[in-house]
């Protein structure tokens, strides 16, 4: 009986931890640390993940796509100062740069701020309109990063996934003799 408890508990522990690590996510009640939180809440599943080209010419898909609703909240997923609202190729879009050389960007998204704004993490900047193309959930918000040049490196598009510092989950033994 000892050793089922214990093959289940395994088997249980096995799934989590593979399912935390081909979504990229943590538990729903995981805390957030350091600078940058989620743009949404609660916390959206990823519905189309960062896929970095090889040259930023080229394509890929540069940045994430988030699961929404229409009219959800989109909020900063960072300080920084607002450096665009308005529309991009038909798209309603949101900027923020952020120290470090990071620029944020959300789109399709109607702004509630405006340029030269100090926004914190966690600001609502606008709300998120249905019809992102290719994402599969009736609204999604796309999330993107892209590192600024400087003398030391060229402007590339990062996972934003990567700015996010979660607890990491921590599975301990049913019996604590094992």
């Amino acid at each position: 009986m000892a050793s089922r408890i214990r093959s289940h508990a395994w088997i249980s522990g096995t799934v989590l931890v593979l399912t935390v690590i081909m979504t990229g996510a943590a538990p729903v009640g995981a805390a957030e640390t350091g600078p940058f939180g989620w743009p949404l809440r609660p916390r959206p599943t990823v519905e189309r993940p960062f896929d970095k080209p090889e040259h930023n010419w080229l394509p890929g898909h540069r940045g994430v796509d988030l699961a929404g609703t229409d009219g959800q909240s989109v909020l900063a997923a960072g300080d920084g100062i607002v450096v665009f609202a308005g529309t991009v190729a038909g798209k309603p879009v949101v900027s923020i740069d952020h120290e470090g050389g990071l620029r944020t960007t959300y789109e399709p998204v109607r702004a509630h701020v405006s340029v030269g704004a100090r926004v914190h993490r966690g600001t609502p900047i606008g709300t998120l309109v249905a019809g992102h193309d290719g994402c599969p959930a009736p609204a999604c918000l796309h999330w993107g990063v892209r590192r600024e040049s400087s003398i030391h490196s060229r402007r590339e598009y990062i996972d934003p996934l990567g700015l996010l510092h979660e607890v990491p989950v921590r599975l301990k033994p049913l019996d604590p003799a094992v």
